[in-house]
């Protein structure tokens, strides 16, 4: 059972700032690449414990795709204690997403 949860503009905040490590997966309905990346995502989400894994679709929320410069997608937004720490861009394969989680090592 996937353990991502879906986001919004209105509690992306609370959601990074209630959790120690996160991973925000941007990523749109119609995008072929975030397709491709969501199945690692949802794995991800159900193997590691101590990170919290989000869904935030950029068509619907706009605020936070500007805040943070997202201009392609997908992308991912990696938070430590509150602060960005990482960001990924494009359908990463599967170990090269686990190398990133590192940060949170």
């Amino acid at each position: 059972m996937s353990k991502t949860v879906e986001i919004t503009d209105s509690d992306f905040d609370k959601f990074v700032k209630e959790n120690e490590n996160v991973v925000v997966d941007c990523w749109a309905a119609w995008c072929g690449p975030c397709r491709m990346l969501s199945p690692i995502i949802e794995q991800l989400s159900e193997e590691k414990t101590n990170i919290a894994f989000a869904k935030l679709d950029v068509d619907k929320n706009r605020a936070v795709s500007m805040r943070y410069g997202i201009m392609s997608i997908p992308t991912l937004l990696y938070f430590k204690n509150g602060a960005l720490v990482d960001k990924t861009l494009g359908a990463l394969p599967r170990q090269m997403v686990e190398a990133r989680l590192a940060v949170f090592d």
